[in-house]
């Protein structure tokens, strides 16, 4: 007997990673149920209801491409999906359609990975997005979720303190101690809902949840299936559904997925860019979104700073410099290409408010600064020797030698 899950009047249409509403919590066992202190009033909502948000979810901040592609795919789509494989690739890695539409790239990178990772969704295996941290893993879930279902707000975040809750199900409180367990006392996980509407659901740093929750998928991604003990009955996965995981191999042994989990996964890594010219246009891509996203000035010549960051960065993690000719040591961060546009969307930031509107050396200095030296012992040395080696003997790049030492003063 399945268990069918609705949309109550008070769920929220977004889903965090445990259950949300002003009398939902994470509950004991249904048959001995603890005492729960009364519910925190819910803040009203702002008087201007209508304010934009800081940052939209991706099928709302693309929706006019999205609305493009389907209007103009012709493909077979598989059950429940809102575009076919083909639209959904060209979503991601950008391209025109056939009446002048120009779809922006999302990730820039070979295409056979993205084209693996949509096809692997339109399978029964589930998709585990694997790379070192700055790699767009998040980025990319987010967008194929966007471009499958429509929706890319079912989302399990892992953390240290991921209860199995998150995955399976919680219990309403006031309806479980009113009337016990119950159809109407059952807080649907986000990974429930998704089998039960057949869309694709998103758990964010997998690795970093406790094993025996990890565990919890076994039988969802196998089964397709997700027994309710309490209630005798189960919830079956509709067709469409799928499951798309992200995991840092840097932190493997932190909690390593088991042989059976891993088993039910198909594993696509993603690279950190290729070229010094293909790190820079993503930088610079993503720095222009953020800058307009909280309206910063559009600031000219900030390539030239932006591509002394990304090289700055591939040196520094790569141990050696771009002609090959010095070796370097490494600092113990990643120096990702997500860091690179951290320190350069700071560096506009304050070019806009405290400069003269360009961007220069001594508006990234500080950031670039707190990226590399994330050990204050053994990085700063590494920064140091990298500087009066390489930076202060490079042409071109005194006044970038000048502001790193100020700020690292």
């Amino acid at each position: 007997m399945s268990v069918p899950v609705e949309p109550t009047s008070d769920a929220p249409r977004r889903h965090g990673s445990a259950p949300v509403g002003a009398e939902a919590s994470r509950a004991p066992s249904p048959s001995v149920p603890a005492p729960v202190p009364a519910p925190a009033p819910v803040p009203a909502p702002p008087a201007d209801a209508a304010a934009p948000v800081l940052r939209p979810h991706a099928e709302e901040a693309f929706a006019a491409e999205l609305a493009a592609l389907a209007a103009q795919d012709d493909r077979p789509r598989p059950a429940n999906w809102k575009l076919s494989p083909w639209a959904v690739a060209t979503y991601l890695l950008g391209g025109t359609l056939p009446d002048g539409t120009v779809i922006t790239p999302k990730y820039v990178g070979p295409r056979r990975i993205v084209e693996v990772a949509v096809t692997t969704l339109a399978t029964d295996r589930a998709l585990l997005l694997l790379g070192v941290p700055g790699t767009a893993k998040t980025w990319v879930s987010e967008h194929l979720a966007a471009a499958v279902s429509g929706d890319s707000t079912l989302l399990v975040q892992g953390t240290a303190g991921t209860p199995e809750e998150a995955i399976r199900y919680g219990w309403n409180y006031a309806r479980l101690l009113a009337h016990g367990p119950s159809r109407d006392a059952l807080v649907p996980s986000p990974v429930m809902r998704a089998m039960a509407q057949g869309m694709t659901v998103r758990v964010e740093e997998l690795t970093r949840i406790p094993a025996d929750v990890q565990d919890t998928l076994i039988t969802i991604l196998s089964e397709k299936t997700l027994p309710v003990p309490e209630l005798g009955e189960e919830v079956q996965a509709v067709r469409g559904f799928n499951l798309i995981a992200t995991a840092n191999d840097r932190d493997r042994g932190v909690n390593d997925l088991s042989s059976a989990l891993r088993r039910r996964f198909n594993t696509v890594v993603l690279p950190l860019p290729d070229t010094p010219e293909e790190e820079v246009g993503i930088v610079a891509r993503r720095v222009d979104q953020i800058g307009r996203s909280l309206d910063l000035p559009v600031l000219p010549d900030g390539v030239d700073e932006i591509r002394r960051v990304v090289t700055v960065f591939r040196e520094l993690r790569g141990g050696v410099t771009a002609d090959g000719r010095t070796k370097l040591k490494s600092p113990s961060g990643t120096l990702s290409t997500a860091e690179a546009i951290s320190v350069v969307t700071n560096g506009l930031a304050l070019a806009a408010h405290f400069g003269d509107g360009v961007l220069r050396a001594g508006d990234v200095a500080a950031g670039l600064l707190g990226a590399v030296v994330r050990d204050p012992a053994a990085d700063r040395v590494v920064w140091q020797e990298y500087l009066e080696t390489v930076v202060r003997e490079r042409d071109g790049w005194q006044d970038f030698y000048r502001a790193c030492r100020e700020a690292d003063a």
